[in-house]
């Protein structure tokens, strides 16, 4: 009886190690493992880096269904209803201005990556050829118009008033001694423009949406260092610290995300974690 007894306890106990280490495996709590996780990202380039981060996910018993969104608006009016767990399509001037607007209460749980924003064109090869009253286009949503300004005033193309920071608007402009022309238009809408501009300054993402060449067309760039236009996963604020982020972040900031990332932007994006 006595080595029965024994081997029942053995047995016990070898059963509860097998399950401490497939819990430690799965590397996420019960409560992720039972639903799934929706996240709205972009169309395009996006959607084949998000197969990768629902592949990572999924070694860690995470499910997670990438929601694609065509508008810059949509990702986070679906967060704030409730129809996404998640989105990751934005960078913290944007979500600011939304949050001013919209009152939501949305925060940022991990970065993804910067794209440098640039001046594109297709009519001349560097920003000192760009002829007077030339007609430049630049996204119209708050955030990415100031960042697109700030591109201009760094080239020396104009100037903005200090106080207007990183949403800065034409109306803050207090030189133009080119006298151009800055043409607003739905950051979606600004690449494909690009043959009736002189020139556009251009999300990354949009611009290869538009097909524009980095390396051929791109005549100026923002700098990459200390860039505050990092992206990132955002959450409702009441969710930041559920037990699915975490293992979501992890999924996204790996080599295998990376080496992914790496070759569908062809160096026109950069990691930021």
């Amino acid at each position: 009886m006595a080595g029965r007894r024994s081997s029942w306890t053995r047995r016990g106990g070898l059963a509860a190690c097998l399950a401490v280490v497939g819990l430690m495996l799965a590397g996420v709590p019960a409560l992720a493992q039972d639903r799934t996780i929706k996240v709205g990202i972009m169309s395009g380039e996006d959607e084949e880096v998000w197969q990768a981060v629902v592949a990572e996910a999924a070694k860690t018993g995470l499910t997670v269904e990438p929601v694609v969104f065509s508008d810059y608006t949509q990702p986070n009016e679906a967060l704030a209803r409730g129809d996404i767990d998640a989105n990751a399509f934005q960078h913290q001037p944007y979500l600011d201005a939304q949050i001013q607007s919209q009152g939501y209460e949305i925060t940022a749980v991990g970065y993804t990556a910067v794209w440098p924003i640039g001046l594109y064109s297709r009519k001349y090869k560097s920003v000192a050829e760009l002829p007077e009253g030339a007609t430049i286009g630049v996204p119209n949503d708050p955030s990415n118009e100031g960042r697109a300004l700030l591109v201009l005033q760094n080239e020396g193309l104009i100037r903005l008033d200090p106080e207007a920071g990183i949403l800065a608007t034409v109306t803050d402009i207090v030189e133009n001694p080119k006298d151009l022309r800055i043409n607003e238009l739905d950051a979606g809408v600004v690449g494909r423009a690009i043959d009736d501009l002189d020139a556009a300054v251009v999300n990354t993402d949009w611009a290869l949406k538009a097909g524009l060449d980095p390396d051929q067309e791109r005549i100026a760039q923002e700098p990459i260092e200390n860039n505050p236009y990092r992206n990132f996963i955002a959450v409702r604020t009441e969710d930041k610290d559920a037990p699915w982020v975490a293992p979501l972040v992890a999924a996204y900031q790996n080599e295998a995300v990376r080496a992914v990332f790496d070759r569908v932007y062809r160096g026109t994006g950069v990691a930021a974690y």
